[in-house]
């Protein structure tokens, strides 16, 4: 029948009280608690063979157990007949709930409390002799190696808890900044001035034009949302930025912008082409902007040519045919007319860059949507001043010094005027 070693103490298993063997193990943790133990039961020069079989009751402990807990009252036995305590043991232990209350994190707790951890890990009472001699002593190294190694990975699920939470707190601090630093719609379309200096079009268009087109996108650039693809495209067209700025813009790739950009144009090409129509004189007078009722009521039209660059064709005759002297390089060539009010009335088809204005004007089409008394403004280099007339049109250009030493200040003052309106075309 075990007897607690403790200086002065008799309890045996028949006066009620449970007992636990002193710590055994190689683990670290175990050396030091197994240190601590000995130090305060006045047996620090026992050898391993008498502790293997020495045990401590229950009666030594403030709460009647062992704790795992280095911060805990009864982590070391601290009850003693001999010993006078500076502070009443309730204190103790009150303190050390305390503190336990405070480290506890409602939104991390533990798989199972630090309580049941405790009672699983110690060593219960022997109820006699046999008992003692039996099943305490079997595998009492391997049961305190795994009694620690709970703890220790008890220990280390808080923290990793802890870790977590920080972690994802940081992770959800960067991803807002993050989303501001990335440009998009949706830190574009707050500024009014923001989104026609980018895109030339207000909120309210902006939207439409993206519901209209939206349809006829394949959903295969999910690195983007639509409508940053649809800003993207619109700011590459107003402003020229090279797939390299936007990529950098957008935080992806320049094939994604490239790819991106061939898409959205195609889809444009033929769900917007039906917006071109030629309005009839009434719509024109009708929508005639001030500027343009003093000395031009009579337009019909403002019209001008467009170059786009292009690779160099491998083929010589394209490359000859798309050389623009003016641009110096490839291009494709555009016949573009605009209403006094702004809106695109006419596109031709692409030309070679070689094509003459006055060339792509004649086969265009152009001239044939043309009425008696229309009104036409243009750059000098339309030389088709004949072929408006043979439709009974009117060409209005700035005047030439050809053969003049100096212009009148009558066409000083015409063809000012006429280059103040004609330069929305631009």
């Amino acid at each position: 029948m075990p007897t607690c070693c403790v200086v002065d103490c008799a309890n045996r298993t028949s006066c009620g009280v449970k007992f636990f063997r002193i710590p055994a193990g190689s683990h670290p943790f175990q050396k030091n608690r197994r240190h601590l133990w000995l130090q305060a039961i006045k047996r620090a020069d026992w050898d391993n063979a008498t502790i293997k079989e020495a045990c401590v009751c229950s009666a030594h402990f403030i709460s009647g157990e062992a704790s795992l807990d280095s911060s805990s009252p009864d982590f070391v036995p601290s009850l003693f007949v001999y010993k006078k305590q500076s502070q009443t043991p309730m204190t103790k232990m009150e303190r050390y709930q305390r503190k336990r209350k405070r480290d506890e994190r409602p939104d991390m707790q533990p798989a199972s409390s630090m309580a049941e951890m405790e009672q699983d890990c110690t060593i219960d009472h022997c109820s006699d002799e046999e008992k003692a001699e039996g099943d305490c002593p079997v595998s009492r190294k391997e049961h305190d190696d795994l009694c620690f190694t709970h703890h220790q990975l008890q220990e280390d699920y808080i923290n990793l808890q802890q870790d977590c939470f920080k972690l994802r707190s940081e992770n959800e601090e960067l991803r807002n900044e993050l989303q501001k630093s990335k440009f998009s719609y949706s830190n574009v379309k707050s500024s009014i001035q923001l989104l026609l200096f980018f895109t030339g079009l207000t909120s309210v268009i902006f939207e439409w034009l993206l519901k209209k087109l939206a349809g006829s996108i394949e959903i295969g650039h999910q690195a983007l949302p639509l409508e940053d693809q649809l800003l993207m495209v619109l700011m590459k067209l107003r402003m020229g930025l090279s797939n390299t700025d936007l990529a950098y813009r957008f935080h992806v790739t320049t094939s994604t912008v490239s790819n991106i950009y061939r898409s959205w144009i195609s889809v444009m090409s033929v769900v917007l082409k039906p917006l071109i129509k030629w309005p009839n004189k009434g719509a024109i007078l009708k929508n005639m902007p001030k500027t343009f009722k003093r000395h031009f009521k009579k337009c019909r039209c403002i019209i001008d040519c467009t170059e786009i660059f292009i690779a160099r064709p491998s083929n010589l005759t394209a490359r000859a045919q798309t050389w623009s002297n003016y641009k110096h390089s490839n291009t494709l060539k555009y016949l573009i007319a605009i209403t006094p009010a702004g809106a695109i009335s006419f596109l031709s088809s692409g030309w070679g860059g070689r094509v003459s204005d006055k060339q792509i004007s004649k086969e265009s089409g152009f001239l044939e949507l043309l009425e008696p008394m229309d009104e036409v403004l243009a750059d000098r280099g339309f030389l088709i001043r004949d072929e408006l007339a043979a439709c009974g049109a009117i060409l209005r250009i700035p005047h030439f010094t050809k053969g003049k030493k100096q212009l009148s200040a009558l066409e000083v003052d015409t063809s000012r005027q006429l280059s103040r309106v004609r330069i929305h075309v631009e």
